[in-house]
């Protein structure tokens, strides 16, 4: 920068800051895998203890008829005190058979099953739960709560793995690992699979660690009497982030949350891209409302929790300003290219090697920590960030490569075409999310799902949540209608 004026050094300082700012996610997931090998000396096994307390199971639901009687006798059959161990069914207005098989599951197991029926449904899965948990809190026998949905099936020691944990009174809630389950796996399902191991294996360790929880996954969270009590007694309406917004609580009120990563539960994922945008639509919306309305705690660090701590709020935000972060990034970038090319290419090669490296030593460490999805989603786990982005990391790695590759194909690089394929470069984060729209909007049409198929292994699986993300600020913005919509199970699970 020697060449350059004050003014223009400053700018080009400002862009820099810019590209490091759009590279804070790979940032954060290089501090998320370095930290995971704490998770071995920092962890809440020191204060379990086998506990047995009586516990009464929540399942939400609603024309379940296809799933809730495998996932009733699976409770059933946990190694689990039977005395201890009651199930309520929250039928919300269901106009299916699950009326039938509730009450043929009740004769079968009087008193261990019970139907608690809503005569008017359809406001949410939170008002459901109220329904359930204004009955089960109203007996002095329960001592804790499992709410859990009505498609998953929990493995036989998951429960006695999370009560354990409950041993400890400054325990609130405990959360399992839900892994992908479905007997008719696709792609889609396996990058599913591939992420919930990202996203709750690896950097819910992390968050035992960090001691702060951002979420108990709602088919699996175990809760004392005295966390529920604590706030309220019931779950919080009036986001789509019930989960997310009852563990805020419960560790606002200074009641610890964790994480058990061996009580597996196997859970029933969509199978088409449509599918999962409207599931995942509504918890990224759910996240928007719940940064808006904890405003307060980001970056508040406080004695009575870690929700404000700056490594928890990197976290959040990296996942919730990711396209902003990418957008940025590009924008930056583009802008360098224009005025000064060399520095642009100097960064650009930097950035993608260091995400390489990142994307390498995480994706090696995650897949050995569930063997099963490992062997079954291998293909997924390697085009994970999407084919264009593993040819930027080529390129940025090996350039004479991609030269060569031209020039063998009688392209040679001109100043013209070398200033186009930057340009390609640099915005491939933003190419690549409408890659996703499109894949989104082909799916539906004769032979729309190998297509969308494609357009996601190219694409790849992070720009498919970046675009969720985008639709969920739009949403939010022009206060779309927020209603809670389910998604369909149609009993896929593997048991």
């Amino acid at each position: 920068m020697a060449d350059l004026t004050w003014l223009q050094t400053t700018f080009v300082v400002f862009l820099l800051i810019c590209v490091f700012v759009g590279t804070l996610p790979v940032i954060n997931t290089a501090l998320q895998f370095l930290t995971l090998p704490l998770h071995a000396f920092r962890n809440h096994y020191g204060k379990a203890a086998p506990y047995h307390p009586n516990v009464a199971v929540l399942i939400p639901s609603w024309n379940e008829g296809m799933v809730i009687g495998p996932a009733i006798e699976r409770l059933l059959q946990l190694e689990y005190p039977a005395d201890r161990l009651r199930i309520f069914v929250v039928d919300d207005a269901s106009t299916d058979d699950t009326p039938e098989l509730l009450a043929a599951k009740m004769a079968a197991y009087p008193g261990r099953v019970h139907h608690l029926r809503r005569e008017v449904g359809g406001q949410g899965k939170a008002h459901t739960l109220n329904h359930g948990l204004d009955i089960v809190l109203a007996d002095a026998w329960t001592e804790a709560v499992l709410i859990m949905d009505a498609d998953v099936i929990f493995a036989r020691d998951s429960l006695r793995k999370l009560s354990r944990h409950l041993a400890d009174e400054k325990v609130g809630a405990v959360t399992a690992y839900i892994a992908e389950g479905s007997r008719d796996r696709n792609y889609l399902t396996r990058f599913i699979a591939i992420e919930y191991v990202i996203g709750q294996l690896s950097a819910r360790r992390t968050q035992n660690v960090g001691g702060a929880i951002a979420c108990l996954a709602g088919g699996a969270q175990l809760h004392s009497r005295a966390n529920l009590e604590a706030i309220g007694g019931r779950i919080p309406t009036g986001t789509l982030a019930e989960d997310t917004m009852t563990t805020f609580e419960g560790q606002l009120k200074g009641r610890r949350m964790v994480f058990e990563p061996h009580a597996v539960v196997l859970a029933e994922e969509p199978r088409t891209i449509d599918s999962l945008w409207k599931q995942r639509l509504r918890w990224a919306r759910g996240n928007v409302q719940l940064t808006s309305i904890y405003r307060t705690l980001w970056f508040r660090p406080s004695r009575l929790h870690n929700l404000g701590s700056f490594a928890f709020g990197l976290a959040w935000f990296t996942i919730l300003l990711l396209p902003a972060f990418m957008l940025l990034a590009a924008a930056a970038m583009l802008t360098l290219l224009v005025l000064h090319s060399d520095i642009a290419e100097f960064v650009f090669r930097l950035m993608w090697i260091s995400a390489a490296c990142v994307y390498l030593f995480s994706m090696l460490y995650a897949v050995q920590l569930d063997g099963r999805i490992g062997r079954q989603s291998w293909r997924e786990a390697l085009m994970f960030p999407g084919l264009g982005a593993l040819i930027l990391m080529a390129i940025a790695l090996f350039p004479w490569l991609f030269e060569e590759g031209l020039a063998e194909l009688g392209l040679g690089l001109t100043d013209e075409s070398r200033f186009t394929w930057a340009v390609i470069f640099y915005l491939w984060g933003p190419i690549s999310m409408l890659g996703i729209w499109l894949a989104r909007a082909v799916e539906p049409l004769p032979g729309g799902r190998f297509f969308a198929g494609l357009l996601l292994y190219i694409c790849g699986y992070g720009s498919l949540l970046c675009a969720i993300t985008v639709d969920s600020y739009i949403k939010e913005w022009r206060r779309a209608d927020a209603s809670w919509i389910k998604t369909e199970k149609i009993g896929r699970v593997d048991s």
